[in-house]
């Protein structure tokens, strides 16, 4: 498992819930992660709770980031821990994201690999911008906005993708994907169904 206790935190960062359950991870191509996730109305009981389990799913899995769907829950929330390019660690929690991308002579890609937990083993270049802020509000209700470049930057676009029903497979090219698929089909049987619950 990831340990990032000694690494330096980003002011601002949440303190992750703990205590919560691993469940199995959804793969691409079940319905929950190809549609645009319900706006989360209630900050209650029950978010704290799959916000907790999405925490533990996220570190069992070895993770930087976790959205409700790749949990099976239709719901736009989104956790992460994650560095940005000087290896600074922010860690939120990211309810009905909105994500705000550089634009004009500010915008700069980055097309480093990127992988998903809900495509296991395979990682392949998604050219992405560089930079990254979402806002939102967190599991209790607070607002929160997350900025940042690197791994990080990745990491915002792509969980608030989930939100809105997008893999990071559908901004891939043809040959980008069969190569995708071929990674994940070769490593299929170090995640078996039902990882990493078990």
């Amino acid at each position: 498992m990831r340990d990032t206790s000694d690494a330096q935190v980003a002011p601002g960062s949440a303190t992750l819930p703990t205590g919560g359950s691993v469940l199995p991870i959804t793969r691409w191509g079940t319905e929950v992660m190809h549609h645009r996730a319900r706006p989360v109305t209630a900050y209650d009981e029950e978010l704290a709770t799959l916000v907790a389990d999405m925490v533990a799913t996220m570190y069992a899995a070895d993770g930087v980031g976790l959205a409700a769907c790749q949990v099976g829950v239709d719901l736009a929330v989104f956790v992460f821990d994650c560095p940005d390019e000087e290896g600074v660690i922010h860690r939120g929690v990211v309810c009905n994201p909105e994500l705000e991308l550089p634009e004009g002579r500010e915008r700069r890609l980055d097309d480093g690999d990127e992988g998903c937990l809900s495509y296991p083993g395979a990682f392949v270049p998604c050219a992405r911008p560089d930079r990254a802020r979402v806002t939102g509000v967190d599991h209790t209700g607070a607002e929160v906005a997350y900025e940042g470049d690197g791994l990080l930057a990745r990491c915002l676009q792509h969980e608030t993708d989930h939100t809105a029903g997008t893999v990071f497979g559908d901004r891939l090219s043809a040959k980008l994907r069969k190569r995708l698929r071929k990674q994940m089909e070769a490593e299929a049987e170090d995640y078996p169904l039902g990882w990493p619950a078990g």
